[in-house]
């Protein structure tokens, strides 16, 4: 079973690409998976993936249910295990997948808080307003951050990034006369996304002043052509940008809690509610299934009324003229 799983890992990182992060969650799924296994089958034993059925598999639910795992992580430990089964009936080593028995938990449908348009318009005006500039010291290096800063919440919602897209994108990367940004996403994917006007003249306003964050000490040449920098001239991280988020946040006075993923949530409901085409969304954010873009939109009851007033034959038949009934004789 060990080295099945180790065939496994190695084909995602060689074949499919996958991030270390990913790798580092499938091989704790999969390593835990096998401590039960041995439990179950007694000490010394070394269970053969040929000897997994689907009653071991929902064992292995009801223990992580058992220890009060929350839903969301058991039904990606039962995807990792489908998809490691699957690669291995790929291989010729199994006739069927045990983990197709498995019915998952049904995982309950969570809203990700969003802004709206006035709400995304005040945080973005946030890092130029008077009361962040007194909290901050003066100098140049203050007003790069502060360009930098504003930078990357017009970026982030502009373009409707991941946050990990976000701090790995490189000066290369970005053509401002174009309006256009090359982005790596899941999977080492790329994708070529627009940047907005405003986003554009953000990024023009940070480069002009971003050699205030490059020390000569900082970073290799990595951390050179990264487009964000941190205070010491390396590259920023997600957790640097999550509080950048957060105290522009409380400097725009909204008074209300939302992650930088849900920017990303604000961008694909502002532009649904605009009339952007569901599948065009799915393309700016890099989603594989449309139903991952579906579960990004939130549209009020309002906006669904007024489209289906407006496009479906029956609601507008009420509008037009009723045509003559035949006559009498």
């Amino acid at each position: 079973m060990q080295s099945a799983i180790e065939e496994f890992l190695t084909y995602l990182k060689a074949e499919r690409d996958a991030s270390p992060h990913t790798l580092r969650n499938y091989r704790v799924d999969l390593e835990q998976f096998l401590a039960y296994l041995q439990d179950r089958g007694g000490e010394g034993s070394s269970p053969s993936p040929s000897a997994v059925d689907h009653l071991a598999i929902r064992g292995f639910l009801a223990r992580l249910h058992g220890a009060r795992l929350a839903k969301a992580s058991v039904a990606r430990k039962l995807a990792t295990l489908r998809s490691f089964f699957r690669f291995l009936c790929r291989q010729g080593r199994l006739s069927a997948n045990p983990a197709r028995l498995v019915q998952g938990p049904r995982l309950p449908v969570r809203t990700t808080p969003h802004l709206s348009v006035d709400e995304v318009f005040q945080l973005l005006a946030a890092p130029a307003s008077p009361a962040v500039a007194k909290s901050e010291k003066a100098g140049r290096g203050a007003e790069a951050l502060r360009a930098r800063d504003r930078a990357i919440l017009e970026v982030f919602y502009g373009s409707g990034l991941r946050i990990g897209e976000l701090v790995s994108l490189n000066l290369p990367d970005m053509d401002l006369k174009e309006g256009l940004a090359r982005v790596r996403g899941k999977g080492r994917k790329e994708r070529i996304v627009p940047t907005g006007q405003k986003a554009r003249e953000a990024l023009r306003a940070y480069l002009e002043v971003r050699r205030v964050l490059c020390p000569r000490s900082a970073g290799g040449p990595r951390d050179a052509e990264a487009l964000f920098l941190n205070h010491r001239g390396g590259r920023i991280t997600t957790r640097g940008v999550s509080q950048i988020v957060l105290r522009h946040l409380l400097a725009s006075g909204l008074g209300k809690k939302i992650t930088p993923h849900g920017l990303r949530h604000s961008f694909a409901t502002h532009l649904l509610d605009a009339g952007a085409d569901l599948r065009a969304i799915q393309e700016l954010l890099g989603h594989a299934r449309l139903s991952t873009t579906q579960r990004y939109t939130h549209v009020g009851l309002d906006k669904v009324l007024e489209v289906y007033d407006r496009a479906h034959p029956r609601a507008r038949a009420g509008q037009k003229a009723s045509a003559p009934g035949p006559r009498e004789p």
